[in-house]
């Protein structure tokens, strides 16, 4: 049987599961999906990434004898030229919208089969003993204590029982060629994922307290490589598992299953409020761009967005302010949140980037009750108490004291309490009428 392996969202050979259960003939493949691209600024910075991984993989393979078919079109396209010499495609799942339409089209054309290693559970396990699904985190994650206290979970290794298939291996789109150009990336991307996380071990036990401050390097920076696959969360258990400050960065690892699971088992929330509610958002176009811009007057909402748009990195407590600010003070709908962190978060992942945007505008699972709305200053103020974060992307700022810098100046876009007082009347009287 001559099968293909659709590297995916694995780009990487250790702990890959379509690697472990290639036999016989194989052709790996990778795609540069036209119907993403469309879609994407020339500039964006997830594709050079990307596209330096594929590289980075390519060779890899080449390592253990195998080799990567690299195609610039539509998967549609690709399978149409490709079925008449292979029986089936092997790959890893995926459960956002585009995805499933996708792989569905796909599935017209060749047998696939599918393999999870993208995460630690299948979202089809870990339901209540009703067969229902967990709607909030807690129970869910205690539910799997048979896991997160395990010492170690087993990873899987490639199949020695695989040969290449012949084909023209040499085609290698550039990336001017698929309608991009190089863009400068984070420093810490330079360096493997595993070299990374080598990294991280030495200050994890820090990291509970240290992640939220923003001008700290208190995080770990996994979350990149995590969403493409260059290493594995079982990889990430099994090294950080038994560190001091290992317990509660597990914990978090499964704050991005819960949300994956909450996506699978109730897509709608993708695209529509997962609880039943109906906000009458203000959705003010004008405001909306501010936000964008980073120039609500806010400093620390407006650092905080020039350092989304420069670097396609945020804190996640920034990302909580932000959304708070967006959805409460602004009263603007979370969806436009959450497809501008889409076009501009280098670690985009569907599933938790719309599972956090529900949580901080309270429409969401297990999410932030609609009467707690952020205050940005109080935040800037604990979190950044010297405003060195705020003075970095606000250069304009670097002569003002931090005093009056986590002080309301009067130039915000809107008044801070009373939009947030605003803000939990609108959503009471929503709530109360559903």
């Amino acid at each position: 049987m001559k099968r293909i392996l659709w590297f995916r969202r694995d780009l990487r050979i250790d702990d890959n599961a379509i690697l472990a259960n290639a036999t016989g003939e194989v052709l790996p493949i990778f795609i540069f999906d036209k119907n993403i691209l469309s879609k994407l600024p020339d500039n964006d910075k997830r594709v050079s990434f990307i596209y330096d991984s594929v590289v980075k993989l390519k060779k890899e393979l080449k390592d253990i004898g195998l080799d990567l078919a690299v195609f610039f079109d539509t998967p549609e396209n690709v399978f149409r030229d490709l079925r008449k010499d292979f029986d089936e495609v092997l790959c890893s799942c995926d459960f956002d919208a585009y995805s499933i339409r996708r792989d569905q089209e796909i599935e017209k054309l060749i047998v696939m089969r599918r393999f999870y290693d993208s995460f630690l559970i299948h979202p089809s396990d870990g339901l209540k003993s009703d067969g229902t699904p967990y709607k909030v985190f807690t129970p869910f994650y205690k539910n799997l204590q048979v896991i997160w206290e395990s010492r170690n979970i087993n990873e899987l290794r490639p199949n020695q029982n695989s040969k290449l298939t012949n084909f023209d291996f040499s085609r290698f789109p550039s990336l001017e060629d698929i309608g991009f150009i190089k863009t400068e990336l984070p420093f810490f991307l330079e360096f493997s994922a595993k070299n990374v996380l080598e990294k991280f071990k030495i200050k994890i036990r820090d990291y509970q307290k240290d992640r939220d401050f923003f001008y700290k390097d208190g995080t770990s920076n996994m979350s990149i490589y995590l969403r493409f696959g260059l290493i594995s969360p079982k990889q990430i258990f099994n090294i950080v598992k038994g560190l001091d400050g290992g317990e509660f960065y597990i914990r978090e690892l499964f704050w991005r299953e819960f949300y994956n699971y909450i996506l699978y088992h109730f897509p709608h929330s993708e695209f529509d409020n997962f609880k039943n509610i109906i906000i009458p958002w203000d959705n003010d176009e004008q405001k909306y761009k501010a936000w964008c811009n980073g120039n609500t007057g806010v400093p620390i909402i407006d650092a905080s967005m020039k350092c989304l748009n420069q670097t396609g990195t945020m804190p996640n407590r920034l990302r909580m302010v932000v959304a708070s600010f967006l959805c409460k003070n602004l009263l603007i709908d979370w969806i436009f949140g959450e497809r501008y962190f889409a076009l501009k978060l280098l670690d985009y992942e569907a599933s938790s980037n719309v599972g956090s945007w529900q949580w901080g505008a309270s429409t969401g699972a297990d999410s932030v009750p609609y009467f707690r709305v952020f205050n940005p200053y109080l935040q800037s103020e604990k979190f950044d108490k010297d405003a060195i974060f705020i003075k970095k992307y606000l250069p304009e700022l670097r002569n003002q004291s931090a005093k009056n810098i986590h002080k309301e100046n009067q130039k915000e876009i809107v008044n801070i309490k009373l939009s947030s007082k605003n803000a939990i009347e609108v959503f009471k009287y929503a709530k109360n009428s559903n």
